[in-house]
């Protein structure tokens, strides 16, 4: 998955920086929602970062049952945290 088509999947455009507050609010729940339902894990970690970068993302321990998808998971936090704000 791109994050372009993530972006526009979720919110019809690449820049939600330009939504409105009830078009991102509603963006954030369809991928919510598909994440819960989605079960290939290829698929799960791309909507959870996604969500992370909205802070929406369920916790941890929620989100994956595979330990090696939470480190991969807390790396992404990690060199997110890093690069600094944006």
């Amino acid at each position: 998955m791109e994050l372009d088509d993530l972006l526009h999947r979720y919110f019809a455009t690449s820049d939600i920086s330009q939504l409105s507050p009830t078009a991102l609010v509603a963006g954030i729940e369809r991928c919510q929602v598909d994440l819960g339902l989605e079960q290939d894990r290829g698929k799960r970690f791309p909507l959870w970062a996604l969500l992370h970068m909205r802070g929406a993302a369920p916790d941890l321990d929620v989100a994956f049952e595979d330990e090696g998808d939470r480190d991969a998971a807390r790396n992404l936090m990690e060199l997110l945290e890093a690069s600094g704000p944006e």
